[in-house]
């Protein structure tokens, strides 16, 4: 079952879950601090913050390695939690997760979000993203090291940016003899993000299964978003009262760091459905 820990406000008790999901390479830590402030200003929600498969702590699961699987694995976490789940945000890779999640949801009471993360297909193999060059630094690197900061040196002088190695830095895993290892397998990451790539998820948008309602966060500096796709998405949310689109305008693809407060004025804004 995946890793994941669950948010609170004080001494609140809530009536219903959102599940974090993280982009490829992040952790569930990746959202706690939008995390403690969405269950702050909605304490009728508890927030779980979710460890991808074979990101974080959740390790070692049975392929195939693929979003139908990491869907059902929300699934599964679902039934294991005490509170009912009424919502689910996902960033980037985490984003094409929850409209898969979707799926099983019609006819339930569902808050769906997706930070910077379009339902077209993508590139992933030999292009110039982020992400493909992030993969191919860690490929070319050991596994493990002797400590944190020697492997964020060895990813910043292999051309990543300081941030970035510091990103990647919290999936190091403590071993006995005191060395770090990178903790994902890289080739089930690059299984993943190969499926997200060339999977488009536009039909779970176009087709919303009833009472789930569905926010799209879109970073105006980011490119994740093609212009095709913000008109898509734009003429799809002006025909469904269900679907909003934001942009905002000064975050780039890390919309949760670079814009935290616009993103939590979201996060807000929705009232929680009705059960």
């Amino acid at each position: 079952m995946l890793a994941h820990s669950i948010v609170t406000a004080k001494s609140a008790d809530p009536a219903r879950a959102m599940l974090f999901t993280h982009g490829i390479l992040g952790t569930r830590a990746n959202w706690r601090g939008i995390a403690r402030r969405f269950v702050e200003a909605r304490p009728e929600w508890g927030a779980v913050l979710v460890d991808l498969r074979e990101h974080g702590d959740s390790l070692g699961l049975e392929g195939p390695h693929n979003l139908h699987a990491a869907a059902e694995d929300l699934d599964e976490l679902e039934r294991s939690l005490t509170i009912p789940v009424g919502g689910a945000l996902g960033h980037s890779f985490g984003g094409k997760v929850v409209l898969e999640w979707l799926r099983s949801r019609q006819g339930q009471p569902t808050e769906a979000w997706l930070v910077d993360s379009s339902p077209s297909r993508s590139l992933v193999n030999g292009d110039a993203t982020a992400t493909a060059e992030v993969i191919r630094t860690l490929e070319a690197l050991p596994r493990q090291w002797a400590s944190r900061e020697a492997f964020i040196t060895a990813v910043v002088e292999a051309g990543q940016l300081p941030p970035v190695a510091q990103w990647l830095a919290m999936n190091l895993r403590r071993m006995d003899d005191g060395q770090r290892t990178f903790g994902p397998d890289l080739g089930v990451i690059r299984d993943l993000i190969e499926d997200y790539a060339r999977t488009d998820r536009w039909d779970v948008v176009e087709a919303l299964p009833e009472q789930c309602t569905l926010d799209v966060v879109i970073g105006g500096r980011s490119g994740v978003f093609s212009p095709s796709d913000r008109e898509r998405i734009e003429h799809i949310a002006a025909q469904n009262p269900r679907i909003s689109a934001h942009v905002v305008e000064q975050a780039g693809h890390w919309v949760h760091i670079d814009t935290a407060d616009a993103l939590v004025a979201l996060l807000t804004s929705r009232p929680s459905p009705q059960r």
